[in-house]
């Protein structure tokens, strides 16, 4: 039966697809940078436009994560890296099985760049319970000039023009009945300061500009906050939002710094960035190895996608 808040939205989910098989985040520069920004930015919260914080997420939920282990020396090291960020209440390594399992209220992306930075890599494998995940990819729509693009890539390659570029990522976990926890993580943005929205559709084919005005705006559920972006590019923020993570599937997530008070809509611009919220595995509902699509190894699908930008 098709859900009430599915009527009239037009879906394009083809880039969400293509990531969730092998989605993760890009290490931080060093141990100690990842441990010190984690530890001191972990009660960091998307921030209300009133400047009232939004809830600090007190409910612990379960992740699971693929990573390659040698041993049970591997095992240890990972353990002991994850325990130094606040909120791990248990780590369990399954050297066979390459699998970490990990309880608390740590944001899944701190957890990915402390393994990182122990010099493994990690893929999320499913967080919470079944149906109770979601994850947005979230891109530029900017259509750049042929000398923009030839910056980047070195040549004026018209297929470059129109190339979408990862910027960021989003993941939802559901934890209780009205309770989701939203872990937002940005890179190569401009500094500043950008709001995060659902939107009331899934349509992206003009980009921000096909998916509507925010959702839920009379209950004001769908304005998540804003994000601080820092002079490197970064940012991240980790918090609790009252709605159920089946409410908002299909629909876009937008981070932009376009101020829409005067009434003026969203521009597709180099700053802006969407993506369209799909369902991700619950832990232990994602036990493929092997893309039945490519055929490649979860690992190789990992390797691919980095290379296109994904974090």
């Amino acid at each position: 039966m098709q859900q009430p808040w599915a009527t009239g939205i037009k879906f394009k989910t083809a880039t969400a697809s293509r990531y969730i098989f092998g989605f993760s985040f890009l290490a931080g520069a060093s141990y100690y940078y990842s441990q010190q920004r984690w530890n001191q930015r972990f009660q960091s919260q998307l921030v209300e436009e009133t400047g009232k914080s939004k809830m600090a997420v007190t409910t612990p939920f379960q992740t699971l994560f693929a990573v390659p282990m040698h041993c049970e020396g591997c095992a240890k090291d990972i353990s002991g890296a994850l325990h130094k960020l606040q909120g791990i209440t248990k780590v369990e390594p399954n050297v066979a099985e390459q699998l970490v399992t990990v309880e608390g209220t740590a944001p899944p992306s701190a957890i990915v760049d402390a393994i990182q930075a122990t010099g493994r890599d990690a893929i999320l494998r499913g967080s919470g319970a079944s149906n109770s995940a979601a994850v947005s990819i979230l891109e530029t729509y900017y259509h750049r000039s042929v000398e923009e693009a030839a910056k980047n890539v070195g040549t004026a390659s018209g297929s470059w023009v129109n190339e979408r570029l990862v910027r960021g990522l989003v993941r939802m976990v559901q934890v209780s009945p009205m309770e989701t926890v939203i872990d937002l993580t940005i890179r190569g943005l401009s500094p500043g300061k950008y709001r995060a929205t659902i939107r009331e559709y899934g349509n992206l084919k003009d980009g921000v500009s096909s998916a509507g005005p925010v959702w839920s705006a009379s209950q004001d559920r769908g304005v998540l906050g804003t994000v601080e972006i820092g002079s490197d590019g970064r940012g991240s923020a980790f918090a609790n939002h009252p709605f159920q993570v089946w409410e908002v599937i299909g629909h876009a997530l937008v981070v932009s710094r376009n101020d829409e008070s005067d009434g003026k809509p969203l521009n597709n611009d180099e700053d802006t960035v969407v993506g369209i919220i799909a369902r991700s595995a619950g832990v232990w509902d994602n036990d493929k190895t092997v893309c039945s699509c490519t055929g490649k190894t979860l690992w190789e699908e990992r390797k691919d996608e980095v290379s296109k930008g994904m974090l």
